[in-house]
């Protein structure tokens, strides 16, 4: 693979992908539907700097303490022994969070638009003879549509059951094998899916949920090495799971999409259902990673070809009013990271070149399908400081590079953005946090102020501002209309 000259960076990785270039122009990806992006929360990846684990107990291990994206909370539940036959069983107590969360959207027209409550439960334990397990599921009831009749009917997911990881453990012939349905985090900046590549993401909010919830856990066979400080990973997920949107608004009703369906309303398209890859061993996803810790740097490369988990919309019918289909290619991929600790400062930086992404043209609609192959490299750097005290400041820059750049798509050939995330923690249990993510291209931001307050042991109450603004093609600007103000309770056990 010829990789040209060119550095590009992002903090964000979409799905048609990025910033608008003209607000006046109506395009057909022009929104963009992220797959990589910066949230509050970070990804569960170890710090850069920090002695790499022994063993696979130590990187994944069966996560015994219950945890929320940005830390752990709780004691971990201590095992029982169970006497099953003669094989010594072991088998943890349920744990798990319970979540109350409630969202008003302020712009117009003002409404409520989310009365969730969450239950996810796990278990792990020890079959003996070196065999573990792991079985969780999370489940959610949205009231919301049951409070107002501001969503068409086809938008209105009241109730929904994901299968969480589930997967067996062993050792076998000098590697660590796991075997299930499992989280896979390759990337390791700050709140950032650049090189987190292998997971499918839950976008039916954009990125506002934590990565907890964000991520949809993948059914991977996964082969692990290590060796001091060398980890060698080979992943293969003969099922894939896709990205999650929400609905698009049916303009031959009344009544409204979901808050945030990542595709433009203009000029009012048709858009048909999603067209998935069969179960076939060709629309498999295959990816190897090599870490080493050496003088402290933390480095890590990557190979890995999928089913894009974003879909992209192919026009079927070029003249107005159009008709889009959503579907997924085959894109390769293959990236790096590195990470630094300086003592005050922690550096970290990760690339990643995409060849055989689509991306929808604006600039003819007698294109056939109406996209075009487009390669890119992604690239972002961010230092994380500690201002002394309980202060903590996070600061990233990113961009995206097209090589061979098409002037019909809606990016611009580099595509520049920062962001910032300035926290402190408060006596009392209390946290507060800000996130500004801001677009160098254009007048384009979201913005995310937040407390939080440890009122006792595993529960935290949550008060917290989403502000989106910019043009209406814009990453941010699409959501424009979809200010909100919300509030969360939440009880780890």
């Amino acid at each position: 693979m010829n990789f040209r000259p060119y550095c590009a960076l992002v903090a964000l990785i979409w799905h048609p992908p990025l910033w608008a270039a003209d607000p006046d122009i109506p395009p057909v990806d022009a929104r963009i539907t992220l797959t990589q992006a910066a949230t509050v929360d970070a990804p569960n990846t170890p710090e850069a700097g920090a002695t790499l684990p022994a063993s696979k107990d130590e990187l994944f291990g069966a996560d015994p303490a219950p945890k929320e994206a940005g830390g752990e909370i709780g004691v971990a539940p201590q095992p029982q022994q169970l006497d099953v036959g003669n094989t010594a069983t072991t088998v943890n107590k349920l744990h798990g969070y319970a979540r109350g969360e409630l969202a008003k959207t302020y712009a117009s027209p003002a409404h409520l638009s989310k009365a969730r409550g969450t239950l996810e439960l796990g278990s792990q334990g020890d079959f003996g003879q070196g065999v573990r397990w792991r079985l969780g599921g999370r489940i959610d009831y949205d009231a919301v549509y049951g409070l107002n009749d501001f969503y068409q009917p086809s938008a209105r997911d009241r109730a929904d059951f994901q299968l969480r990881e589930t997967y067996l453990d062993w050792s076998a012939g000098g590697l660590d094998w796991r075997l299930g349905r499992q989280q896979i985090v390759w990337g390791e900046m700050v709140g950032m899916f650049i090189a987190d590549v292998v997971s499918a993401k839950d976008l039916r909010e954009f990125i506002l949920p934590d990565f907890e919830t964000l991520r949809i856990p993948q059914w991977a066979a996964r082969g692990e090495y290590f060796d001091a400080d060398f980890h060698a990973e080979m992943i293969w997920i003969p099922l894939p799971g896709y990205d999650r949107v929400g609905k698009p608004t049916d303009f031959t009703s009344t009544g409204s999409g979901t808050d945030f369906y990542p595709y433009p309303p203009a000029p009012t398209p048709r858009i048909l259902d999603e067209v998935k890859p069969g179960n076939r061993p060709d629309h498999g996803n295959f990816g190897v990673r090599l870490n080493r810790l050496t003088r402290g740097w933390d480095l890590s490369g990557f190979f890995y070809t999928s089913m894009n988990p974003a879909a992209t919309l192919y026009r079927s019918v070029p003249l107005a009013p159009y008709t889009y289909t959503p579907h997924h290619d085959r894109i390769w991929q293959t990236g790096g990271t590195l990470g630094k600790d300086f003592g005050d400062a922690v550096l970290k930086a990760e690339a990643v070149y995409t060849r055989g992404r689509r991306f929808s043209l604006i600039a003819d609609p007698a294109d056939a399908d109406g996209v075009v192959e487009q390669d890119t490299l992604d690239w972002a750097v961010g230092l994380d400081f500690s201002l002394g005290g309980d202060t903590g400041l996070n600061g990233q820059f990113f961009q995206r590079y097209f090589y061979d750049h098409n002037p019909g798509i809606v990016p611009q050939q580099t595509e520049n953005g920062v962001s910032l995330r300035l926290s402190h923690t408060f006596p009392g249990n209390w946290k507060a946090e800000t996130l500004l993510v801001r677009s160098l291209n254009r007048r384009d931001w979201m913005l995310r102020p937040k407390a939080s307050w440890e009122f006792r042991t595993n529960w935290k109450w949550s008060l917290g501002l989403d502000a989106f603004s910019g043009p209406a093609t814009g990453l941010f600007g699409q959501y424009d209309a979809q200010d909100r103000v919300y509030s969360e309770i939440r009880h780890d056990f």
